[in-house]
């Protein structure tokens, strides 16, 4: 059958529990028979789901919500995970179709060969004809390997498999505006709309509708369309496979190449690089790279190879990039022509401080806020 395209579906906590507590098995009963009518069009189907937690924390007779505590988080999804496989299991066998369990954490996606190897099995099970699903390693991860929520992690997923849709289902009828109105299109994702989305309001989830407007600019960034929408709407999967009107449509950009996207969204920023306005205009008007006379100044504390920030002084992110030289090599040659490099530090690895093909410029949007993981001090 020729592939009529692929599509990832993120389901929330919210959506797929019951009121009272615990997996909601009439619902994913009928994710199941929608997934299988899709695929018996062609489609192919990534499932990333929320639950374990929610499922552990009623199963051990745990208080309603989330856990406070890690111990208690990692404990829940311990348990709850396995209850999770069994019901997506249990329901997708009645359509005769086998699903897979795929757990992972950030490293999986920030380093590049984990990345890659992740992307290669995710391929291999949609051509065997499997359903991967897909959480984060709730029962190991840790603050520091966390992606954080199911949202960002769907969005990389599309990305990464090179998905045609990014189905966000949650408990909502998709992104409102002032008025309490859905918003039909968002062709660009503003400051005024993460504003006015807010974070999460819920008790048995992390990711609200401010998570979900920066992973629908992660997707389309990777040429992926998104749609968020009320996963209780009756037929939501098969009617958005069918283009019809659904909640909430953010069309997908121009397509970054997968090496340049993983640089804008998977790696961790280590810095930031203070240029003058002239380095910027070569960069973003003429695809330049970033010469040692174009920088102002450093933040942060970062090596070579560490991602980067370029920002004007007192401004905005502009791009990122890879950089060849450290912080510390970077305060000593800024200002400087490259022909000044080996006399300044002894040596010249490059002519760059990041070259313009380590480098993607930035769309406005809060997706690329620099993200700093430690504390830093300009110098």
């Amino acid at each position: 059958m020729k592939r009529a395209g692929r599509i990832v579906i993120k389901i929330g906590s919210s959506t797929l529990t019951r009121s009272e507590g615990g997996l909601d098995f009439d619902y994913i009963s009928n994710l199941a028979e929608q997934v299988s009518r899709i695929k018996r069009q062609g489609w192919e189907t990534i499932l990333v789901t929320s639950g374990a937690i929610a499922a552990g924390v009623h199963r051990l007779g745990l208080p309603p919500g989330r856990p406070r505590t890690m111990p208690l988080k990692q404990a829940a999804a311990a348990v709850g995970q396995g209850l999770l496989m069994q019901a997506y299991a249990e329901a997708f066998q009645k359509h005769q179709m086998v699903v897979a369990q795929v757990l992972l954490t950030r490293d999986d996606f920030q380093e590049r060969g984990r990345f890659l190897n992740a992307r290669n099995t995710l391929s291999a099970l949609l051509k065997l004809r499997a359903v991967p699903i897909i959480n984060e390693n709730d029962t190991v991860a840790v603050d520091e390997i966390r992606i954080g929520d199911n949202d960002t992690l769907a969005a990389q997923v599309a990305a990464a498999v090179s998905a045609d849709i990014l189905l966000i289902l949650s408990d909502v009828d998709g992104f409102l505006d002032a008025e309490g109105r859905v918003v039909p299109v968002i062709q660009e994702i503003t400051p005024e709309m993460t504003a006015l989305a807010g974070d999460t309001n819920g008790t048995t989830g992390t990711g609200g509708m401010k998570t979900k407007l920066e992973a629908a600019y992660i997707a389309a960034s990777a040429g992926v369309d998104v749609v968020i929408a009320n996963g209780r709407r009756p037929e939501i999967v098969v009617d958005t496979v069918r283009g019809l009107h659904v909640g909430t449509k953010i069309p997908s950009y121009d397509r970054l190449s997968s090496r340049k996207h993983w640089l804008a969204f998977n790696l961790p920023v280590r810095g930031v690089l203070y240029v003058n306005q002239g380095a910027m205009e070569r960069i973003v008007g003429e695809g330049k790279s970033l010469l040692p006379s174009g920088v102002v100044g450093t933040e942060g504390d970062f090596e070579a190879g560490d991602l980067v920030c370029l920002s004007l002084p007192g401004g905005e992110e502009f791009a990122r990039g890879l950089s060849n030289y450290s912080s510390k090599d970077v305060e000593l040659i800024k200002g400087c022509h490259t022909r000044e490099i080996a006399k300044i530090l002894g040596r010249k690895d490059f002519d760059e401080v990041v070259h313009r093909d380590n480098m993607i410029v930035s769309r406005h949007s809060p997706a690329l806020k620099p993200a700093m993981t430690s504390e830093n001090n300009k110098r």
